[in-house]
């Protein structure tokens, strides 16, 4: 077993990642005119998709670019260049954007999807570090990547050539949803699973309503407010006016601090607090999270135009693992 001291082995781990996060800072200052360019020519695409390409480690990053493109809101799919050349060549459209990643823009196996590109007029954008490459001379637009050196000790595996692309490629699809005016609770649509996606559903989505709602009228007495809080197990009562608008709540603190004998034929309006935290139901769950985080209010009252079409409680959120 070949073994090597402790600090032999954070130097080198330490030098690749300074080496890639200084070839990332000339990347960030590299990018200008034909960025933009790319960027608002994918934004403009009508019914089309990015189509991205690349072979060996280029196209494993290529996947990941797609990925990223599709999750925020720009149609993406990944093509292997050799099945490109075996019939996927139909995948791609005229209106389609092509993205190709070759480090020397010399890969022999993207041969078919550049020509293919190029003789039905297709918008093709190559990442490459080399402008004068056959890929280079055949795309539409050239995105440069630095030529750096990759990481060390070997100098040849791809690493700093890789990450660059990445990140070029991180770069286009944020660009492009700041273009297109992507929000959050879009990209919620794409994201419906895991904690991410629970964290990005709307209000709408967990809130209690109907007969759940614990509702009473100004002018009810406290008697009726402990018997709408132990029908309904949240621990609060909202109090509407006549116009059905919430002008109040009533909780089960409110009640232990003004109990008493003659209490309980008082009207629960003498007793509530008025102006209750609300929340809309087109908000997202998140911002209920915040919201008792800051608040440290375990409920609040969905409300729209003023009027309770709901109610959320801390523990529909640690139910969900909202938090």
């Amino acid at each position: 077993m070949i073994s090597a001291p402790g600090n032999k082995i954070l130097q080198t781990a330490r030098l690749a990642i300074q080496a890639e996060a200084q070839a990332l800072e000339q990347l960030a200052l590299s990018i200008g005119p034909t960025f933009i360019e790319v960027t608002q020519t994918i934004a403009r695409m009508v019914g089309g998709r990015v189509i991205l390409s690349g072979i060996g480690k280029s196209g494993h990053i290529a996947r990941k670019i797609a990925a990223t493109f599709s999750s925020t809101g720009t149609p993406a799919l990944y093509i292997h260049p050799t099945e490109a050349s075996h019939g996927d060549l139909g995948m791609i459209g005229h209106q389609d954007v092509v993205l190709v990643l070759s480090k020397s823009g010399e890969s022999q196996e993207l041969s078919d999807i550049v020509n293919y590109c190029r003789r039905h007029g297709i918008t093709l954008v190559a990442v490459t570090a080399v402008a004068q490459s056959s890929l280079g001379k055949m795309a539409s637009h050239v995105l440069l990547i630095p030529n750096c050196p990759e990481a060390q000790p070997l100098g040849i595996a791809p690493t700093t050539s890789t990450v660059m692309s990445l990140a070029l490629g991180d770069a286009l699809a944020l660009a492009v949803l700041e273009i297109r005016d992507f929000q959050v609770a879009n990209f919620r649509e794409f994201h419906p699973g895991g904690k991410l996606g629970r964290k990005l559903m709307r209000v709408r989505d967990i809130m209690h309503a109907g007969d759940e709602l614990p509702i009473m009228c100004l002018g009810e007495s406290l008697g009726k407010a402990v018997l709408e809080m132990t029908r309904t197990r949240f621990g609060c009562v909202g109090v509407v006016d006549d116009g059905q608008a919430l002008v109040g709540i009533f909780t089960d603190g409110d009640l232990r601090r003004h109990f008493s004998a003659s209490a309980i034929n008082q009207r629960v309006d003498e007793l509530m607090t008025r102006r209750p935290k609300e929340i809309s139901p087109d908000a997202l769950v998140s911002d209920v999270a915040h919201l008792f985080s800051i608040k440290r209010i375990p409920s609040v009252f969905v409300t729209e135009n003023g009027c309770p079409v709901g109610i959320v409680h801390v523990h529909d959120l640690l139910g969900g693992s909202f938090l």
